[in-house]
């Protein structure tokens, strides 16, 4: 039996270290790429200069372009589904709900490369992240609606259908990542300020109060 050798892992660890530097540059990087030029439009030249790393650093840690894509397209999602962990059985519904719309907000706001490019992959028909919608996302939106019609038959929200409940969530709070220039262009307001975040949240959730009965 071969014994490990210290150094080896010391190796391994500090290279995993790096990796992990490294792709913690390159990921939002390519994101703001992808999201300003699409997969087609961008070059890994541009995300390597985005990214102030040699071209030959993407290629080494991702291969090409289209797995560098699947990998931002794959952090989004996960970034954008983590949110819904606060809606458990458990827990009080109008406490989770609101947490669960202020974080997706807060994404939107934070992040509106994140979601401009995920709503441009679906508009082109989600030819990369389909499979992962069919699978991943369904059975955890088929989850949490489980647990709203479980606060519904307890009489704690009011009946509706709780999968379209998560499509109209989605679509109030994503719009201000989407449609940000529209928005700026009509309030009047700097579309990354405090100011309007806050506003935009009150209204969201003033929305899903309502629409759940929790007013």
């Amino acid at each position: 039996m071969n014994e490990v050798q210290p150094g080896n892992v010391a190796d391994t660890a500090e290279k995993g270290r790096i990796r992990q530097d490294n792709e913690a540059i390159i990921l939002p990087a390519a994101e703001r790429v992808f999201a300003r030029f699409g997969f087609r439009g961008a070059t890994m030249q541009q995300i390597a200069d985005a990214a102030a790393l040699p071209k030959a650093n993407l290629h080494y840690y991702f291969g090409n372009k289209q797995n560098l894509y699947l990998r931002v397209l794959e952090n989004i999602l996960d970034d954008w589904l983590s949110p819904l962990e606060g809606i458990c059985a458990q827990a009080d519904p109008k406490t989770a709900i609101a947490g669960y719309v202020r974080r997706k907000i807060s994404f939107s706001f934070n992040r509106p490369a994140a979601s401009k490019l995920f709503a441009n992959e679906i508009l082109q028909g989600a030819p990369v992240v389909h499979p992962l919608l069919k699978t991943d996302l369904r059975q955890l939106v088929a989850e949490k609606a489980r647990i709203l019609d479980g606060w519904i038959a307890q009489g704690q929200l009011r009946a509706l259908d709780t999968t379209h409940f998560f499509f109209t969530v989605w679509s109030m709070t994503q719009t201000y990542a989407d449609f940000d220039i529209q928005i700026a262009a009509v309030s009047g307001e700097d579309p990354a300020s405090e100011a309007a975040q806050a506003r935009a949240t009150a209204h969201v959730l003033s929305s899903v109060w309502r629409m759940c009965g929790l007013e």
